[in-house]
């Protein structure tokens, strides 16, 4: 085990609310999950306001087509209703991608970013997810390495990364999302990088905070040459993925009508029409909201 290794399984630690914990506990009732993992805003600030995000990986059988399954639950627990948003998948693929031996920058662009290990059904499994998630840390680090400035901070590096899986991914992000993500425990990603360079075999100068990784002219290139083939391949696979949510999105339909009320104002009632048949319901949603919206604008001020 490295110092990388240590500093993942500590932070994997970090505490989480009861109600993560409950939900983590129903998400592992079935026989074939490993562990559940949280992450995003909710862990940051420690609220269950919105979505909670989950990934649950399991010991079942290979995938058949594209990874992971998406699907949305809602939760009546502590006296409130928690909202969670699942993606499952197997642990040994999850390792595959965290490693960066897969064409998807999903895994291992995410999961350099902080996560809970809020359930794990044994010491060994929590030991192949703290392995997967150093190699996250490895597999962004290194990127960050090719992709970055000759020279720069810890930030410098991080930002360089972001803004290139981002663009590569189809995802619709503010500008300056990287800021964001990156101000909130700065010190943690100061930290990583130089962690993650030296667990990877990479050599860097450290003057004063200024980071300089030493990158022979072929393991640049060949670096480079391995990012452009994950730069093609990224809006073909997000948009396959898109395509098959479409058809597989369990719960589609109530995270749908939750979204709209959420951000227009205007409840949709969830009619079992609508829940059977999400995309078949979506051109009457988008007119009831449209036609409410214009109710209200036309109102006398």
């Amino acid at each position: 085990m490295t110092v990388l290794d240590d500093v993942v399984r500590r932070q994997l630690r970090v505490p989480t609310i009861p109600a993560v914990r409950d939900v983590a506990a129903l998400l592992a009732e079935p026989a074939d999950v490993v562990a559940v993992l949280f992450y995003g805003s909710n862990l940051r600030t420690g609220a269950t306001e919105g979505v909670l995000d989950f990934y649950v990986l399991t010991a079942g059988p290979p995938e058949r087509g594209i990874w992971p399954t998406v699907s949305y639950r809602e939760f009546d627990l502590h006296g409130e209703r928690l909202r969670a948003k699942i993606a499952t998948m197997r642990l040994t693929t999850f390792a595959r991608a965290a490693a960066a031996r897969t064409l998807d920058t999903t895994i291992w662009t995410r999961f350099v970013q902080p996560s809970a290990l809020v359930w794990v059904r044994d010491g060994a499994n929590t030991e192949t997810i703290v392995v997967a998630i150093g190699d996250a840390a490895k597999s962004a680090a290194r990127f960050a390495a090719a992709l970055g400035p000759e020279r720069g901070t810890a930030d410098d590096y991080w930002r360089a990364l972001f803004r290139q899986t981002y663009a590569a991914e189809l995802r619709v992000e503010r500008k300056g999302r990287e800021g964001q993500i990156l101000g909130f425990d700065p010190k943690r990603y100061d930290a990583l990088l130089p962690l993650a360079w030296t667990a990877d075999g990479i050599a860097f100068s450290d003057m004063a905070g200024v980071l300089e990784p030493t990158l022979s002219a072929p393991r640049r290139s060949a670096l480079l040459r391995a990012w452009r083939h994950r730069r093609r391949a990224g809006k073909p696979i997000n948009v396959i993925r898109l395509v098959r949510a479409a058809f597989t999105f369990e719960g589609a339909a109530r995270y749908g009508a939750w979204k709209v009320e959420r951000h227009t104002g205007i409840p949709v009632p969830l009619t079992p029409w609508r829940e059977k048949h999400p995309i078949l319901a979506a051109p009457g949603v988008f007119w009831r909201v449209w036609r409410a919206r214009t109710n209200e604008r036309a109102k006398p001020a």
